[in-house]
């Protein structure tokens, strides 16, 4: 296939749809997959079965990896981006949670991250100038309260991007993540946590994929590995890595505060 090929976990609606639209507009063939079947459907109706294909995906799942890996390389041979855009997320006081709900978050949004980077490389090594995109989070830039179990998921998403970054750019494999604050998806819709009250969302899907468009089709020689969302975001990651750890504790216990 000559045109370059995207593979989108958690592609059936929010930022994944919204990238899968963005990169098939722009001439670019499309591999949707996610566990909705049903949006998956609608979406490939909506951009048409020549620049898409769709399959059913659990990240956490290997063997469903490794087959949906194997059927989009089939069809495709090449791997220009894997983006593991999928994700949950639990908010509240993290002992009111269910113990089974945050494991299920670290399957989700670590192993299925891990799952995606690992089973994903011999492909994306056969590709030329290919990369990993990884859905991150604000979240990962100082330990957020009521979501303190999604907030370490993102904090190792970030770890991983960075140390494969390091350990895959010998092989031609670049890879980065996206950090946004909050996002107008569903996965916001009831969301038990002070922070979000404080300071509302005011980013899109749209917003999100737009990055992840750059990330896509950055040229230049110099890394460039976090790639952040919005003024408020740019503002959080400049402090993180250069204010004292107090200030950015302040910080985050002011817009987590209650109301």
């Amino acid at each position: 296939m000559s045109m370059p090929c995207i593979f989108i976990t958690g592609a059936a609606a929010g930022i994944g749809a919204e990238t899968a639209r963005l990169f098939a507009q722009n001439g670019w063939f499309v591999g949707l997959f996610d566990i909705d079947e049903t949006g998956l459907h609608k979406l490939q109706q909506e951009l048409g079965q020549h620049v898409c294909m769709t399959g059913q995906l659990n990240v956490a799942d290997e063997a469903q990896w490794q087959k949906a890996l194997t059927a989009f390389f089939s069809k495709t041979g090449r791997l220009d981006v894997l983006l593991n855009n999928a994700g949950i997320l639990a908010s509240g006081k993290c002992t009111e949670i269910p113990l089974k709900r945050l494991h299920q978050l670290i399957d989700v949004n670590v192993k299925g991250v891990l799952n995606g980077c690992y089973l994903a490389y011999p492909y994306l090594k056969q590709t030329a100038n290919a990369r990993i995109i990884n859905l991150c989070s604000a979240s990962a830039l100082y330990g957020q309260p009521s979501l303190a179990v999604y907030s370490a998921t993102k904090f190792a998403v970030r770890g991983l991007t960075e140390a494969l970054e390091l350990e895959w750019a010998g092989d031609g494999i670049r890879v980065m993540d996206v950090l946004p604050l909050f996002v107008q998806t569903s996965m916001v819709t009831n969301m038990d946590a002070n922070s979000i009250k404080n300071m509302g969302v005011s980013l899109t899907a749209i917003d999100v994929a737009q990055t992840i468009w750059q990330a896509a089709n950055y040229q230049k020689r110099l890394a460039k590995v976090h790639w952040t969302v919005g003024f408020p975001t740019r503002g959080f990651y400049a402090l993180s890595g250069a204010a004292p750890d107090f200030i950015s504790r302040t910080i985050n216990q002011f817009i987590s505060r209650k109301g």
